[in-house]
């Protein structure tokens, strides 16, 4: 009885072990050093060449950084290679606004979705890139040989600037490569990234925004969850393999490595890692810098994009075209609106500013208690407390100017980038013009021309701000965003004109914005062509929307002061106060923060404890799409051959015991910039896609909590399940390398009597 007493002992232990979530961001190039034993023992059964590897194909080769420029220093989502011919999955909200550029009243693919059955129909798309990671590399020692002690803070980064424009261009190859110098640990190290950028990236398949997006906004961030969050993308290569902008003749990519799918779905346990892109973390921040987010910058962003995204939904629910305009902006805003929200209330929850507190009393007391420590530590602390100080002063009033402006109704920010023209279309001042008639005349000349160029410029731009304008939502934006404005802004720190305008209006900012609206060209389409055919300086100079930005813009710079000459303070002390943390701790493996740089995290498939008395499961299934489903509310309508799908068990080789897994719940640390990343198990294989984090540890950014966080997985096995049975893209299915084990015979003995 004793020794059974152990044994459950032992084995509740080892499993209490496992629920704790996995912390750590790491860089792939020292898995071997710092993480392969510790993953070999959680169950990884790949070698660490086969992980991270420079010379040979590898893990690293699958992995995409999605951007819309061609010489990208971050990602704003994460792609995985799944063929041998540059197929690629990533999430439904990632491709969201490419999907959404493509659809129409008469291709609604939000709705429909989309789906390519051979080459010919996918779709280019001009500003989409994806970027392989060649190497990274330690560059350190490089950018720190000139930095001295004695150095401002502008000298040094100056300094470090200029050596790493010289090793960016050594490494670029002319051209051939993207090169990013990253610092980590506020500074202390700097890294190298060399990337292959393709630039040619084209939409296979979509499944309607009632798969990839279901749940919408209700659903985000909250388990459990049923959102098939997937669409499908192809990276092509020129004919000898190389980047380059699409063109007809263009082939499908062959990629170095491409992740093999696993039908064998996943259990409690199983060994999960998730490589990707994460965008930024400040898990080292302190107290002051927790309690300025919480007091003076979250609640303004919290309220004015409320007030946003109010004044949107009320004409995207009335009308169908304003819906599909509106759907990427909207979800954008809406989804760092509830991230918000969600922050703050873990981080209050959690008291983490208490946490952080308390870590840094522990700080002071190790400084102090030696006289060099002293010297160097001493007053980090006390220079970060002064520096949040000022920043909190100004901040409300820099945000609500930023919102009420250039940063609120797209009018204003449209308007603004009409002021080069407007400067290229004042007459030279007399003072200007050379004594030399001719030269004075060619002057006037070359002046005209380049009004002329930026007129043209402008003109091929207007088409693609207005595809996806609503000029009546946007006056109610500019309306609710000024009264909000006008309430929380301090008259003395308000733009006058802002104020002018409440008492001429009479208080109404909706009269304001309607006579704005009537009288700017910026308002339609039609007006702008009309004055881009024949500008002029007058017209320019009197536009209510143009006036209105000029007056935010001035405000801006004169409110931001304050914030900036705070932020400028933070830089040596954060360095210092990481750089002291790391000396006081000389025994613990620190992580960098997420910069945006290629990371892995690895952990195991498991549920939580979300509350008292609340305990979550680690998968969903199909039932739940049933039991959430509302045909009148748009974020829960089924699809009627989905709900035949599911009603009739019809789940094909992705089912399992008669159900179908629709997502499950992993340890794995991530954060934004991580959508779309792959979650792999132990052999390699691609069991799923990471796609969102859960409700109760939305302080995770700040403070991991290893016993709340987990990541929120799409099955592989429903991707495919969409993919095969509900769209029958049976082409794309032929092109996956699909493994599933086999099942082991039971075991039979032969007694001889």
């Amino acid at each position: 009885m004793k020794k059974l007493f152990w044994l459950i002992t032992f084995a509740l232990m080892a499993n209490l072990g496992k629920v704790y979530a996995d912390e750590g961001m790491w860089l792939p190039m020292f898995v071997e050093r710092l993480n392969y034993a510790d993953m070999q023992k959680s169950g990884l059964q790949l070698t660490a060449d086969e992980i991270y590897s420079i010379n040979n194909g590898s893990l690293k080769d699958a992995v995409v950084g999605l951007s819309t420029s061609p010489t990208p220093s971050g990602f704003f989502c994460t792609g995985e290679i799944v063929s041998d011919k540059g197929l690629m999955f990533t999430n439904h909200h990632c491709g969201y606004d490419i999907i959404q550029q493509h659809s129409s009243l008469e291709h609604d693919y939000l709705t429909n979705g989309f789906w390519a059955k051979s080459l010919d129909e996918e779709l280019p798309n001009e500003e989409l890139t994806a970027s392989f990671l060649i190497r990274m590399e330690d560059v350190t020692d490089s950018l720190l040989a000139g930095v001295t002690a004695e150095m401002t803070e502008q000298e040094r980064n100056a300094a470090i600037r200029e050596v790493s424009n010289r090793l960016k261009k050594a490494a670029n190859e002319d051209g051939k490569y993207n090169v990013v110098v990253r610092s980590f640990f506020e500074g202390n190290e700097y890294y190298m990234f060399v990337y292959e950028v393709y630039t040619d990236v084209r939409l296979v398949g979509a499944p309607p925004s009632a798969i990839g997006k279901f749940g919408g906004d209700t659903d985000n961030w909250m388990w459990p969850r049923h959102t098939g969050d997937f669409s499908i993308f192809r990276v092509y290569s020129a004919p000898d393999g190389s980047p380059a902008d699409y063109a007809p003749e263009n082939i499908p990519l062959k990629p170095r490595h491409h992740l093999p799918v696993s039908l064998d779905g996943v259990k409690k346990d199983d060994f999960a890692m998730i490589w990707g892109y994460p965008g930024g973390t400040d898990r080292y921040l302190t107290s002051y810098g927790v309690n300025f987010l919480l007091d003076d910058q979250y609640p303004a962003i919290i309220e004015m994009f409320g007030k946003k995204l109010e004044a949107w939904k009320e004409f995207m629910d009335a009308d169908q075209k304003v819906k599909i305009q509106y759907a990427s902006k909207h979800a954008v805003v809406a989804n760092t609106w509830k991230y918000l929200i969600g922050q703050t209330r873990g981080l209050k929850r959690l008291d983490v500013a208490g946490q952080k507190a308390e870590l840094e009393e522990e700080f002071t007391a190790w400084a102090n208690a030696n006289p060099e420590r002293q010297q160097k530590y001493g007053e980090v602390l006390s220079t970060l407390e002064t520096a949040y100080a000022q920043m909190s002063g100004s901040i409300e009033p820099f945000l609500y100017t930023n919102f009420a402006g250039l940063g609120g109704a797209e009018i204003v920010e449209y308007a603004n980038n009409f002021n080069g023209l407007a400067g290229l279309l004042k007459p030279v001042e007399k003072s200007e013009l050379p004594k030399d008639k001719d030269m004075a005349a060619k002057m006037k000349a070359d002046r005209k021309a380049e009004a002329e160029k930026a007129a043209e410029a402008l003109k091929e731009e207007v088409a693609e701000h207005f595809k996806n304008y609503y000029a009546q939502a946007d006056q109610k934006v500019l309306s609710e965003m000024l009264w909000k404005y006008y309430q929380k802004v301090p008259t003395n720190m308000q733009v006058p004109l802002v104020y002018q305008m409440f008492n001429k209006y009479k208080g109404s900012f909706e009269n304001y914005a309607s006579d704005l609206f009537k009288n700017s060209i910026f308002a339609s389409e039609a007006r702008v062509m009309a004055f881009l055919n024949e500008p002029d300086l007058r017209t320019l100079e009197n536009d209510p929307a143009l006036v209105l930005a000029n007056a935010f813009m001035g405000k801006m710079m004169e409110v931001a002061g304050g914030f900036q000459a705070g932020q400028a303070a933070l830089g040596e002390a954060e360095r210092l106060y990481m750089a002291g943390l790391r000396e006081m701790q000389p025994d613990k493996v620190f992580y960098p923060n997420a910069n945006s740089t290629m990371r892995m995290t690895y952990g195991s498939v498991q549920d939580y404890q979300a509350a008292d008395a609340i305990r979550y499961n680690y998968f969903t299934t199909s039932a739940g799409i049933l039991e959430k489903e509302d045909p009148n509310n748009d974020e829960f309508i089924v699809p009627d051959y989905l709900r035949t799908l599911i009603e009739t068990r019809d789940f094909g080789p992705y089912g399992q015991d008669g159900e179908l897994i629709i997502c499950f719940l992993s340890t794995n640390d991530i954060t934004g910039g991580n959508s779309g990343s792959p979650v792999i198990n132990g052999k390699g294989e691609l069991i799923g896609i990471a796609f969102d984090g859960n409700w109760e540890a939305m302080s995770g950014d700040i403070a991991f909590e290893s016993a709340l966080q987990r990541t929120i997985n799409v099955d592989i096995r429903y991707v495919l399940f969409v993919i095969d049975k509900y769209a029958g893209a049976t082409n794309l299915i032929d092109e996956l390398t699909i493994h599933k084990a086999e099942p082991q015979p039971i075991r039979t003995e032969t007694v001889e009597m």
